[in-house]
């Protein structure tokens, strides 16, 4: 929970503009040391008033294979919130390297519908600093509100690993049992992805970090090839379920393996009914057919049922910090 008002800022920040913050902040700090406490920022940063392009909403839908509709998916309130919770991971204050993190997982509650014509307040903030076996992780919340009012309509919770750092004061937990074994499912869908997925999504959400974008920009940054949005992927998969899910819904993601370009994705989407015969609950999981290894699992649910915690095995999987 915040501790202060939210910083008020004029516009959404440019994440180009926070990579490069990013990358420069990186070389200071092998040059000078860190020296970060393990102290989260207490305020958050705020944006008013913010528009949405109905160009680049329509792009989206047809990308994600969402319905066309003037009611905004989930998953672009999450990229129209991107660069302001980027901007919180971005102030000097915060502790942990931006470039190189992990997504772990992510939890939207989208509790009221959002429509393309309402200017929207979005607030970002961080919280839950903790220790992680192979790091330290921490939660980057996003809330979005119509403008001028109080009440939260989509709220967005990304949980994020520093691999390899480990801040004075935060004690490693203890060791998870082992994880149980994946066994592939029979798929309801097969994706197709092409090496220029990362730069289609990238041109729809803004999000152009190099790892996504082709096999050099990803050479360069220690990966063997581009990856995937690993919201992209989560999103894909939330458009899958369909719109039988409603306007109000939890959705919840777990990233275990990054998806390298291109390939194949197989999906199963399970959906469970009331009694009655409307929709209850979506899972789905996602692997790779060849390998059989998993990329990420989760769950859309009714707003009306609890869709439980997500499974917090301690894990290293992931995708790395984008959307």
């Amino acid at each position: 929970m915040m501790a202060a008002r939210p910083v008020v800022l004029g516009e959404m920040p440019s994440l180009s503009k926070l990579y490069v913050n990013a990358a420069a902040q990186a070389a200071r700090h092998r040059l000078l040391g860190s020296g970060n406490a393990a102290v989260l920022p207490e305020e958050g940063h705020q944006v008013r008033g913010v528009t949405v392009d109905v160009a680049n909403l329509t792009a989206y839908q047809h990308l994600l294979g969402e319905t066309a509709s003037d009611v905004l998916p989930a998953g672009f309130v999450h990229a129209l919130a991107f660069p302001l919770a980027m901007s919180v991971m971005n102030r000097d204050d915060f502790p942990l390297p931006l470039l190189g993190m992990i997504h772990l997982r992510n939890r939207v509650e989208q509790r009221v519908p959002l429509v393309f014509t309402q200017p929207l307040d979005i607030t970002a903030h961080v919280e839950n600093l903790q220790g992680h076996r192979s790091g330290t992780q921490v939660d980057v919340v996003a809330e979005v509100r119509k403008s001028g009012t109080g009440a939260v309509c989509w709220r967005g919770v990304s949980t994020y690993l520093a691999k390899g750092v480990f801040l004075p004061g935060i004690d490693k937990p203890a060791a998870h049992p082992a994880r149980e074994e994946f066994r592939a499912p029979d798929p309801t869908a097969l994706w197709q992805l092409g090496v220029d997925t990362g730069r289609a999504y990238a041109a729809v959400s803004g999000d152009f970090n190099p790892i996504h974008l082709s096999v050099l920009s990803a050479k360069a940054l220690g990966m063997r090839r581009s990856i995937a949005h690993g919201m992209y992927l989560a999103s894909r998969a939330l458009a899958d379920v369909g719109p039988s899910r409603g306007d109000s819904f939890t959705w919840e993601v777990e990233f275990d393996a990054p998806v390298f370009l291109p390939c194949r994705v197989a999906l199963d989407i399970s959906t469970e009914q009331e009694t009655s015969g409307a929709w209850k609950r979506s899972d789905f999981v996602a692997w790779n057919p060849r390998s059989g290894r998993r990329h990420f699992k989760g769950s859309v649910a009714s707003a009306d049922v609890d869709a439980g915690a997500p499974d917090r095995e301690d894990q290293v999987q992931g995708t790395h910090v984008s959307q």
